[in-house]
């Protein structure tokens, strides 16, 4: 799964990378956690000038997938992660997949290894960069769902596949990384059916990601500064905070 991650790049950086026309300011993020907002990339039907190919924006949604069938998301899961193997086939998901497939801009993510059930040894957080820095996009699916009064919200998912040889010894999960070469392919939900875009749902290029131990400090959503990501030498045994780090717990931002 993915319960966090991070995005500390600059606009401009994002606008080169992923072919945005422009990006508002907004500050580093090195902490995002479930309900908050986080940073999209649709394709609008707009083409751009002597171009078929449609224009693609950036915009906020609520990371918590919401299906527009859902009448009170209060009383509805949390939905931050959505299976590449069966997002196809799931209610919840299967309109997203067809019509709202998005990119998310992240410059990591962080998992935790967690030891077997019934061992004394401690959770350890790992922070999952790329090796040689920069970006990635993480496909993700989009929903907007709308209340009885009228009003709306955009929200969102990231998928999840099977983990790489570089993460698999932290999780058994990881985010789908979209190549900037497939953009164009992931995002056109005109004339790209899912199952033309199944082969971009795999594990990412065994080299893409690196692992650096990092402190406990990451469970808390209020922790929110570059420390976060200072390496650390793993400490067996050593206490966690208590709060569930993929959690909607309290202090986390709610736009509902």
């Amino acid at each position: 799964m993915c319960g966090r991650f991070a995005l500390t790049a600059t606009p401009e950086v994002l606008v080169e990378l992923l072919g945005l026309l422009k990006v508002e300011g907004f500050p580093a993020r090195f902490n995002i956690a479930p309900t908050q907002p986080i940073l999209v990339v649709i394709a609008t039907e707009r083409p751009e000038p002597g171009s078929n190919l449609p224009e693609r924006k950036a915009l906020l949604a609520r990371w918590g997938f919401t299906p527009g069938w859902v009448k009170d998301p209060r009383s509805f899961p949390l939905l931050i992660n959505a299976r590449a193997e069966t997002v196809a086939d799931k209610a919840a998901f299967r309109g997203a997949m067809r019509h709202r497939r998005i990119l998310v801009p992240a410059s990591g993510f962080y998992e935790w290894h967690r030891p077997p059930r019934g061992s004394r040894g401690a959770s350890q957080a790992y922070w999952i960069r790329p090796k040689e820095g920069g970006i990635v996009a993480f496909a993700g699916l989009m929903e907007t769902w709308s209340s009885a009064d009228g009003s709306e919200v955009d929200t969102a998912a990231i998928l999840t596949t099977s983990a790489n040889r570089a993460v698999s010894h932290v999780h058994d999960r990881m985010p789908v990384v979209i190549q900037p070469q497939d953009f164009t392919r992931w995002l056109d939900c005109r004339r790209q059916e899912p199952r033309e875009v199944a082969d971009l749902m795999v594990p990412a290029a065994e080299e893409l990601f690196e692992a650096i131990p990092v402190s406990d400090r990451v469970n808390k959503v209020g922790n929110m500064g570059p420390e976060l990501q200072e390496e650390v030498t793993p400490a067996a045994g050593a206490a966690l905070e208590t709060e569930d780090p993929s959690g909607d717990g309290c202090g986390q931002l709610s736009l509902f």
